[in-house]
């Protein structure tokens, strides 16, 4: 199956079940996402975020209705993930990752060349849901499996389409001791790469 229907080859039958907008928030080199998210996370968490970020895990800046573009390529059978994010003062932040199959609606998600996160998808009234399973340390060839809570928590995504463009999308990240450490949610248009891309404002 092409690699610019991940998604279709992780989900198998259930992909027919996606609305429209899920579908193209999904295909790859066919359209990008525009729109803006809220990102929230306690104060505690700033110092770790601010480390975090140097290996390209998460954002570090919370924020309401910030503009965000994400552009999606595919490289061999990995699909990548290019997040931008522009905060008030103008500055740009960027996440990028990229994901590869890991077997029955699995996903590993990696942020950086040795670290990801195994998460396993399933669609369920036009929603899919995405639940980790544990992170993932890779070193060469060996993929070692740790526990969700020795790191930040457990992460659950749910993404609905609003109509034949839109889709809703968040982001959460729950330690069993320290509650809530991370959330991000946002509204989203999909729009053909064929033409320029360009920061929403």
């Amino acid at each position: 199956m092409s690699p610019s229907c991940l998604m279709q080859q992780v989900l198998g039958d259930d992909w027919q079940r996606l609305p429209p907008a899920l579908k193209k928030h999904h295909l790859a080199q066919r359209y990008a996402d525009l729109g803006h998210l809220d990102i929230v996370y306690p104060p505690f968490m700033q110092a770790c975020l601010n480390l975090l970020s140097w290996f390209g895990v998460l954002f570090n800046h919370r924020g309401k209705a910030l503009a965000t573009q994400v552009v999606k390529t595919i490289d061999g059978h990995q699909l990548h993930w290019k997040r931008r994010i522009q905060l008030p003062d103008g500055q740009v932040m960027t996440f990028n990752s990229r994901w590869e199959t890991a077997g029955d609606h699995a996903i590993i998600e990696y942020v950086n060349a040795f670290l990801g996160l195994k998460m396993r998808l399933r669609v369920a009234d036009g929603l899919i849901h995405y639940e980790g399973v544990y992170f993932v340390l890779k070193l060469g060839m060996v993929k070692l499996p740790i526990p969700e809570w020795l790191i930040l928590g457990h992460c659950i995504i749910v993404e609905k389409a609003l109509d034949e463009d839109h889709f809703h999308m968040e982001f959460h990240l729950q330690h069993p001791l320290l509650g809530r450490l991370y959330h991000y949610r946002g509204r989203f248009h999909t729009a053909s790469q064929s033409g320029k891309i360009i920061m929403v404002t």
